[in-house]
């Protein structure tokens, strides 16, 4: 894998992927929005975001000064995401619906220069942002048509211009952005432009992204993952984003084809709802379509081969962090089932001990980065103030390993790694062996508290359609596949698993459902 140096990806590295693209496809759409059928070309984004550079210079905006948005994806989202960044300041993406209940703490930590907020969210940002203030407040308004009071109304009055642009460097504040917070209050990560642009062609070139891809992607551009594979990606290839608000099963398909997407982007629980749709799903109707790419959670190996195999789609997984951006990526067809993907050589991932030594291939430990001996990762602080949470190195939590071939293959978070009477278990290993079974659509394996061995193996499934629980079997099952402190004690049936909306299994949610239980 080619090795890619990001030391200077700053804002000159967007400008310049904009003016490539406008350049060499003027016409080409950069943004296609799939519910209302506008669309945005390489030519007039450019000059989009020259205008707003404008605006932003007549408000003083500075480097490392912020700017809220609260928006859900469009593409006055996106250009106002890519515009902040190519003019030289920090932008503050906002899931709204997943913090609503923490948009006065975030906006009390951001202390924004300007607040930006759409239509459909307008109501729940305009009370908190009124508390606040000190920020100028926009509606964000449509690029296409500008409503009279609107954000884009403003832009549209400005002369495109990019002179006198901030002297922002790649290690100022790019990003700002919240990780999901449903009970648990959510984190605001700060990453520098280094951090976040430098990322991109790494990224990209392991997905084997280029300029005549049309990328596929309904995620949330709030967070790191959509920002750089459905927004940024596409901009640095001159390629173009086939966009989406949600995902939709009933028009998934339907997308794909009439707008001959060749990669689309998804998560574990997307693929499995397309498992168990009664659409036929067929690469023969989508000829175009190399692969559709999974991260935010592990996939089952099981589900995985399943759904290529009925599908005969191949599914390319992937592996990142808030922090880091992405770590891992599968090139396409040349995946390899149950694994990430090769790390990005930048990153220099090992698989280390408890003490920080690096451990043989095949032996699992804690995933580990680098891609900068100098670098900080940083969060928001309760009072806005940026904290180093650490330098050099940074240890994500995830468990894992690398194969002969250097294949990074996941094994659970370490905090969610069960310890049975001093020995650590994998709850990811068992629930792959839960999931060989045709009748468990999902499985789930958490620690619970127990007085002789300090936690114990229960196991959480979900049936498919019409399937009967049989616990006793399940777990006889296990005994053949699993040594014996591994093997359930208990195997549980629920209707669905607890997740967020990223796709993310929610282990806490569980271990709290079985005390309740027990209480």
């Amino acid at each position: 894998m080619r090795d890619f140096t990001p030391q200077d990806a700053g804002p000159a590295r967007i400008r310049e992927w904009i003016d490539r693209a406008a350049r060499l496809y003027p016409d080409k759409p950069y943004v296609v929005s799939v519910e209302d059928g506008r669309s945005i070309s390489y030519a007039q984004f450019a000059e989009l975001t020259r205008r707003l550079a404008t605006l932003l210079r007549g408000e003083g905006i500075a480097t490392n000064d912020r700017i809220a948005l609260f928006a859900g994806n469009s593409i006055e989202h996106i250009a106002c995401f890519v515009g902040v960044m190519a003019y030289g300041a920090t932008i503050c993406t906002v899931h709204v619906e997943m913090n609503r209940h923490h948009l006065g703490r975030i906006m009390a930590q951001l202390k924004p220069r300007l607040a930006i907020h759409d239509d459909e969210h307008g109501d729940l940002a305009r009370a908190e942002i009124a508390t606040d203030g000190a920020a100028k407040c926009f509606a964000l308004g449509r690029w296409d048509t500008p409503q009279p009071g609107t954000l884009f109304a403003a832009v549209g009055r400005c002369a495109p211009h990019d002179a006198d642009l901030p002297a922002t460097g790649p290690r100022d504040d790019g990003v700002i952005l919240f990780t999901s917070g449903t009970s648990d209050r959510p984190k605001g990560v700060v990453l520098s432009y280094r951090e976040h642009i430098g990322n991109i062609e790494p990224m990209t070139h392991a997905f084997g992204m280029s300029s005549a891809d049309r990328v596929y992607d309904f995620r949330s551009f709030n967070w790191s993952s959509g920002q750089s594979l459905g927004v940024l990606g596409p901009l640095a290839h001159g390629a173009t984003l086939v966009m989406a608000k949600r995902f939709s099963a009933s028009r998934f398909l339907d997308d794909l084809r009439s707008h001959r997407v060749t990669i689309a982007a998804g998560n574990p629980t997307t693929i499995n709802m397309l498992l168990n749709t009664e659409q036929r799903i067929d690469a023969k109707d989508l000829p175009e379509l190399r692969f559709i790419t999974s991260s935010s959670a592990p996939l089952a190996p099981q589900e995985w081969r399943r759904f290529e195999e009925r599908s005969g789609i191949a599914v390319a997984q992937g592996y990142g962090s808030s922090e880091t951006a992405w770590i891992a990526a599968n090139p396409g067809r040349e995946r390899r089932i149950g694994s990430v993907g090769k790390p990005l050589a930048y990153h220099r991932l090992a698989i280390v001990d408890a003490r920080g030594r690096s451990v043989p291939a095949g032996e699992v430990g804690e995933v580990e980065v680098g891609a900068f001996d100098d670098n900080a990762y940083r969060y928001l602080g309760d009072d806005g103030a940026v904290e180093v949470a650490g330098r050099g190195r940074w240890r994500t939590g995830d468990m894992g390993f690398l194969d002969a071939d250097g294949f990074l293959h996941l094994a659970g978070r370490e905090k969610e790694l069960i310890i049975r009477g001093g020995v650590n278990i994998s709850p990811v290993e068992i629930d792959g062996v839960l999931m060989q079974r045709a009748e468990i659509a999902e499985a789930a394996t958490v620690g619970v508290p127990d007085r002789i061995w300090g936690e114990e193996v229960v196991s959480y499934v979900v049936l498919r359609p019409g399937m009967g629980f049989a616990p006793d079997e399940l777990m006889a099952f296990c005994a053949t596949q699993l040594p014996a402190f591994k093997t359930p004690k208990q195997i549980l049936l629920r209707d669905k698993l607890p997740k967020s909306e990223r796709g993310k299994l929610d282990r806490k949610a569980l271990v709290a459902e079985w005390r309740r239980g027990r209480s």
